[in-house]
């Protein structure tokens, strides 16, 4: 087969296939996916239309967690499919990225959710643990068997976690005693572990370890009163002498520096988001303009309504080919802190001016939960903090391309 005619096989087999994202993805780059990921995402897409979509402006409103989906979702095997692994093959990081991009295109919540368990602590045990641990607890983790979320942030030290950790661990024959407390920690009363870092007393150098969330000395605490990710129950947890053995601490994490490696590759999960709550909001703005007349017509057909739109689009469009690159990077070994670093500052930046359109195309209905530009609305804050702040993901760049560290001591 020439190179000529392999392209428009290529081309027929794309067009015949379905198009999960035809509307905010016109350049097509689903098209890299193989068929067997696009099933995958097929699956998870029936699901989030007939299962969640119903109850996300309910439980959005009350604050809640809608946990009857949690073990339907666990069942759809999204984390390491069947249809992926043949043979021991390991999903593409570019399969894992839409699986983001559509949960967050439905919910930034049940995205944050999910994400907490195939991502952050999926992450921590894969590159914190040993072999024998990883070997151990993962496929327990990709079957939702063993649940747990990562647990770094604390009260007083967010950005300036690396230096300013205060949780601390002390061992004491083959036991660690931990002592500390943690904020923000989303979803951890559904979890069986959190993955507590801490730093050791001996040496003052980072550690981690997976604590039992019913062990003896920890307590949680609801955060209520928020106005982003309402349906995230983010937890306050106090540690006060929790005992883990050292079988629980992860042996391959015994520094700050081998927690940015885990940050590293978390930071392009929360770039995934920022893209998908784009589209998700994209869709419901088109949607709601061409519905909503004023003037006598539909208010898609306004100069300014299409400036909007089209702006929109345009993010959207730039933000997934950003987060694309970052993840077929990704899956040719290469990982780098400024290109994390770079793809969540600046895909959550133009997030930010998305979910402003969506809102302003929506008019005064664009804060009604039922026209869901308000949901995506609001919820783009949290995503727009968390994993990393702006500020903070452009000194790790502007350090990179300088040679020179513009981070205070």
């Amino acid at each position: 087969m020439t190179a000529a005619t392999h392209e428009t096989a290529q081309s027929e087999s794309t067009t015949l296939r379905t198009r999960l994202y035809g509307e905010c993805d016109p350049m097509n780059y689903e098209a890299l996916l193989t068929d067997a990921e696009q099933g995958e995402l097929l699956k998870l897409r029936a699901f989030l239309e007939t299962d969640a979509k119903p109850l996300l402006a309910d439980y959005w409103e009350r604050g809640e967690f809608p946990a009857q989906l949690i073990k339907p979702m666990a069942a759809l095997d999204l984390i390491t499919p069947a249809s992926l692994t043949v043979g021991g093959a390991k999903p593409r990081s570019l399969y894992e990225g839409f699986r983001n991009f559509e949960l967050a295109r439905t919910d930034a919540s049940l995205a944050t959710y999910y994400n907490g368990q195939s991502g952050l602590f999926r992450t921590t045990v894969l590159r914190g643990g040993s072999e024998d641990q990883a070997k151990a607890w993962l496929p327990l983790i990709d079957s939702f068997e063993m649940t747990g979320v990562f647990a770094l942030t604390e009260p007083e030290h967010g950005s300036d976690i690396a230096g300013g950790l205060v949780t601390s661990a002390r061992r004491n024959g083959n036991n660690w005693v931990i002592n500390g407390q943690k904020r923000w920690i989303g979803n951890a009363v559904f979890a069986d572990y959190l993955a507590v870092l801490a730093r050791d007393v001996a040496d003052s150098q980072i550690k981690a370890f997976l604590v039992k969330t019913d062990a003896p000395g920890v307590t949680m605490k609801n955060i209520g009163g928020k106005m982003s990710l309402r349906m995230v129950q983010n937890s306050d947890i106090s540690l006060d002498n929790v005992e883990v053995t050292e079988e629980f601490r992860l042996a391959r994490i015994n520094s700050f520096a081998d927690v940015a490696d885990l940050l590293r590759s978390m930071r392009s999960g929360v770039a995934w988001f920022a893209a998908g709550v784009q589209a998700g909001a994209y869709e419901a703005a088109l949607k709601y303009a061409g519905e909503r007349e004023q003037f006598g017509r539909p208010i898609s057909g306004f100069q300014m309504v299409q400036d909007k739109l089209v702006g929109m689009l345009g993010n959207t469009i730039a933000s997934l080919g950003m987060v694309v690159r970052l993840s077929q990077q990704q899956d040719e070994g290469v990982y780098r802190d400024q290109d994390s670093a770079m793809a969540k500052a600046w895909t959550c930046s133009r997030m930010r001016e998305t979910v402003a359109s969506a809102r302003e195309i929506a008019g005064g209905n664009g804060i009604l939960l039922s026209n869901d530009v308000g949901r995506f609305f609001a919820d783009a804050e949290a995503i727009y903090t968390y994993e990393g702040t702006k500020e903070i993901n452009t000194l790790v760049v502007g350090r990179a391309i300088t040679g020179r560290s513009a981070f205070t001591k």
